[in-house]
């Protein structure tokens, strides 16, 4: 999916791209691995959130405009966001990054790499030129865009360092695209209460933090103007009832937000123990997930692949593996006995 250019960068082709979850390709590629399989290839929340009575009209009738704008106020309340005339909701996150290369002309593009693939595929895909770039610094295109923190290494950029940024792309008509789909476990690196500023848009995923990847919710923080165009983009009933329904409620509990935010960085502080005790570098990730950086992780996910654990691998960095968090100790062992294992072979 790349091809050579300047120094420094990357210059993006389109190509193949590998996601996490693939468990139909993990049971064929390990047959003989133990059932159940521990899927940590995602970095979704192990501990979803309960889901709440849903009305039974969420399923019988078309969703209504009063419960889409109760979606979008209670996503402005959550993500502090300007106000909800600045919030887009649709099937996913994914929808949207798709969507967004095609409201504006095709021109220069820069993706703070390496990072999550469909940035770039997305841009390609509707004509955009695309470039992978390992820093901001004297960053020259009509677009930027940034995933912070990042994935896989959860980097984070400094708001200061993306409010800048977003107003010299404002000064020359580009926009700043900021992917914050795991901003949820590092509210602190957020500008989605700046998202109405001219240039900025900002891109939010609900069911990684609250573990309902199943709901396909995804949403745009912006200009009202942008916001509009993408809501026509989109097109009506964009998210179903039962969505509405439970996004809602998720997003104003307050309650259990602020405790699962400290039960999972407990939990990231726990598993990075025992991936050291196992032998392992953690060299990066957000509280939802963590990368290890090991020369020999081609092995090592053979043989986590062996014992029932998918994980997620990356053909740039042969390096390199990101974990989920295990919702138990019986996944957690699982996870560790295998390193160990293969560790100390």
């Amino acid at each position: 999916m790349m091809a050579e250019s300047a120094a420094g960068s990357k210059r993006i082709v389109q190509g193949g791209i590998v996601h996490g979850g693939d468990l139909d390709a993990a049971r064929a590629a390990f047959p003989a691995a133990p059932e159940p399989w521990v899927d940590l290839s995602t970095g979704i929340n192990p501990w979803p959130f309960p889901l709440p009575a849903i009305p039974a009209e969420a399923w019988t009738r078309l969703p209504g405009r009063v419960a889409e704008t109760a979606l979008r106020e209670a996503a402005t309340a959550f993500y502090g966001a300007p106000s909800p005339d600045g919030v887009a909701a649709a099937g996913g996150s994914q929808s949207l990054i798709q969507i967004l290369p095609r409201l504006r002309s095709p021109g220069a593009v820069a993706v703070l790499g390496p990072t999550y693939a469909e940035h770039a595929s997305g841009w390609v895909s509707a004509g955009h030129r695309v470039t992978e770039v390992v820093s901001l610094e004297e960053c020259d295109a009509d677009v930027v865009v940034v995933v912070n923190p990042n994935n896989p290494d959860g980097r984070i950029v400094p708001p200061e360092t993306l409010l800048a940024l977003a107003e010299r792309q404002a000064a020359r008509g580009g926009w700043l695209v900021v992917d914050e789909a795991f901003a949820e476990v590092a509210p602190e690196c957020s500008v989605a209460s700046e998202a109405g500023r001219t240039g900025l848009v900002v891109l939010r995923s609900f069911g990684k933090f609250f573990g309902l990847a199943g709901v396909r919710l995804g949403f745009l923080l912006g200009e009202p103007t942008l916001v509009r165009d993408m809501r026509a983009a989109v097109g009506p009933w964009a998210v179903s009832g039962p969505a509405l329904a439970v996004a809602t409620a998720a997003l104003s509990d307050a309650a259990w937000i602020a405790a699962t935010r400290r039960r999972l960085a407990e939990a990231a502080a726990r598993f990075d123990a025992r991936l050291a005790g196992a032998g392992l570098r953690v060299a990066g990730g957000t509280s939802l997930f963590r990368l290890i950086d090991d020369p020999q992780a081609a092995g090592l996910y053979n043989e986590l692949g062996w014992a029932g654990v998918l994980v997620r691998r990356f053909d740039y960095r042969q390096d390199w593996l990101r974990l989920g968090l295990p919702a138990d100790k019986a996944a957690e062992d699982r996870v560790t006995v295998a390193c160990e294992t293969f560790k100390n072979r």
